[in-house]
């Protein structure tokens, strides 16, 4: 009788149905997994061309520097080649240990802890941190990474317009007392290259007992006095209660760290899954991260350049006629709106020698497609003219 009634949906049916990238790649405009054949630096070899690097976050300029690759190798001939576990058990070394101990100093924290990933750090720390009888309160713009923890803690997330106080405001003010709340916003956002406006989240943090947390991210390195970050940019940290960053960036490495007062690093480290349950960070990236940091703190030029390159680039993108974003880092974004002209104009800037970052929805809002570039403290004048003399051919073109 039910013959027929019953249809049974096989698994991997949304995967036959997913055509939008093979369209995109047999129009000859797939944007992604483009091969390096170099070192991550200003000028890289792609696919044999040569060519300009503004989508890097190799924000120090240190991925090749050789005394952070000597630091790795050195790491490995001591350490060797992994941890084989996780730090709850085995996977804890003496270098990890040393490693905190120094970003906790340098960030004026009183204690650090460092997952295997920047990705995995928000995961770990908001899910250990939130439960379902709190509140998260959300800026739009946040990294995908704090979308998933938001998800993974079970507690019930507001998100307030980008940088809209007033909405976030509102949103405290119609919360329970009793809740436990927390504020959660990027320092330096990566799609749009502005900062929060910390002063104005740490005022109503105290105005309605919610404690702040920022993911630096982008903003290690980018801002800040030696490049400490959005907090010391402002002032602020012993105001801001969780800061969350990565080596992957600034630190020319791989893995994340989550820097805050003692009690709460050891309760996460007790309490995170994430955290618990991940092999530790492999010796040749904690040795390259030590040295990074190491770098970064005894040559403050370095995060000098890197804004002086940044104000560079968004002037020349100005006065070539490009609109770009409310960029005020070395993250500049190059507006285009359309996602297959965004397509276009990144295949075009490639094949003349510039790699950027094509940004399209559900990374942005539909209509506010852009490319994301970015510079690095070692970009010279001459390499950023040329880039820009590229944009500005590609785009009078377009």
């Amino acid at each position: 009788m039910l013959k027929g009634w019953l249809h049974t949906l096989d698994l991997f049916e949304k995967c036959e149905k997913f055509t939008a990238a093979r369209e995109v790649m047999d129009a000859g405009i797939y944007p992604y997994f483009h091969a390096l054949s170099t070192y991550q630096d200003t000028v890289v070899t792609i696919e044999g061309r040569r060519t300009i690097m503004l989508g890097s976050n190799n924000y120090m300029g240190l991925t090749c520097d050789t005394r952070v690759m000597d630091a790795a190798i050195e790491a490995v001939k001591k350490f060797g080649s992994g941890c084989s576990g996780s730090r709850f058990l085995n996977g804890t070394l003496e270098l990890h240990n040393q490693l905190e101990e120094a970003l906790a100093s340098f960030l004026n924290k009183e204690s650090t802890l460092t997952f295997s990933t920047g990705f995995q750090t928000n995961l770990g720390v908001l899910s250990a941190i939130a439960g379902p009888r709190d509140i998260i309160y959300s800026d739009r713009q946040n990294h995908a990474s704090i979308v998933d923890g938001n998800r993974l803690s079970f507690a019930r997330v507001l998100k307030y317009a980008h940088n809209d106080m007033d909405e976030l405001r509102e949103k405290l003010e119609r919360s329970p007392a009793d809740a436990g709340k927390l504020i959660v916003t990027d320092g330096v956002f990566s799609m749009e290259g502005d900062i929060a406006r910390l002063p104005d989240i740490v005022a109503l943090a105290k105005r309605f007992g919610a404690r702040v947390m920022v993911d630096d991210a982008h903003g290690l390195g980018m801002i800040g006095e030696n490049g400490r970050g959005t907090a010391n940019h402002f002032g602020l940290e012993d105001e801001v209660d969780i800061i969350m960053g990565t080596f992957s960036k600034s630190l020319a490495s791989l893995g994340g760290y989550v820097a805050a007062k003692e009690n709460v690093t050891h309760y996460i480290k007790h309490n995170s899954r994430p955290f618990i349950f991940s092999a530790s960070i492999p010796p040749a990236c904690a040795g390259a991260a030590f040295e990074a940091l190491r770098i970064m703190k005894s040559e403050p030029d370095r995060p000098i350049k890197l804004k002086e390159n940044g104000d560079y680039l968004r002037a020349k993108f100005r006065e070539v006629g490009l609109t770009i974003g409310d960029s005020e880092t070395a993250i500049v974004p190059v507006m285009t709106y359309d996602t297959i002209r965004t397509f276009k104009i990144h295949h075009e800037l490639l094949m003349a020698g510039v790699y950027c970052n094509p940004v399209v929805a559900p990374a942005v809002n539909d209509g506010e497609c852009l490319l994301r570039t970015s510079c690095t403290a070692t970009h010279t004048r001459e390499q950023l003219d040329e880039a820009v003399a590229i944009f500005k051919k590609v785009f009078d073109a377009a």
